[in-house]
């Protein structure tokens, strides 16, 4: 039997390979073993060790029920052959929640529930927000990915940083719930990094260095986000 194809707004989650690969042979079990299971125990007729060997080879990704399946078949989560999520969808597969049980613990109806996953636009109200983020047990990082904050926090750093940024604090601390002082050293910090990388634009002896300070600036820009957690994190008592 052919394998039914993905739908178009419902690709399969990040799959970590390797992983999957790991586990299989810790269980002693051949492609052959596990896709016997798959056709046995979870209802996938077109299971062939072809297809398992495909997955672990990263040559096609599985969809939802089918990455749940292989997680069942290999006695492990399905968070656990996920790479790191990053949408709504991703971070309730890795939890192997139904779409049903977040929908529920969020209050939403159903179909609102999917609406929001599939435009990966999160729409709830404060409550249901906090609600999401005990759901789906997110750190505050991936909340503020996960609600579609990320992009507007990463215009602000990148404004704190390549201006002042003590006027950057309040706006940043809207966004995201740490504490003040904890929000100014960061921004502190970041500026003066940033700063430095940009002044510093040759080597002793005007030889140039091998990358340039704006492409050292431009690089540090791309993964100010990052950069922000990172050094926060390293801040907090």
């Amino acid at each position: 039997m052919r394998r039914p194809p993905a739908l178009p707004n419902q690709p399969g989650p990040p799959f970590n390979a390797p992983v999957a690969r790991r586990l299989r042979a810790a269980l002693g079990m051949g492609p052959e073993h596990v896709a016997h299971d798959l056709r046995a125990s979870y209802g996938l007729p077109y299971a062939t060790p072809d297809l398992v060997l495909a997955w672990e080879r990263g040559a096609v990704i599985p969809s939802s029920p089918e990455l749940t399946a292989l997680a069942g078949v290999l006695w492990c989560a399905p968070g656990e052959l996920i790479g790191r999520p990053r949408t709504l969808r991703e971070h309730r597969i890795a939890r192997g929640l139904a779409p049903e049980d977040v929908a529920l613990a969020v209050g939403l109806d159903l179909l609102g529930y999917l609406a929001m996953e599939e435009d990966e636009e999160w729409q709830g109200t404060e409550r249901q927000s906090a609600a999401l983020a005990e759901a789906l047990r997110l750190s505050l990082p991936d909340f503020i990915t996960v609600t579609g904050k990320e992009e507007k926090l990463a215009e602000l750093l990148r404004g704190a940083v390549t201006t002042r940024w003590q006027a950057y604090v309040r706006q940043v601390g809207k966004l995201v719930p740490l504490d003040k002082h904890l929000i100014e050293d960061t921004l502190r910090d970041l500026h003066e990094t940033y700063q430095g990388q940009m002044t510093a634009t040759l080597a002793w002896g005007n030889i140039p260095t091998t990358d340039s300070a704006e492409d050292r600036g431009k690089g540090f820009l791309a993964e100010i986000v990052s950069h922000f957690w990172n050094r926060a994190e390293d801040r907090r008592p």
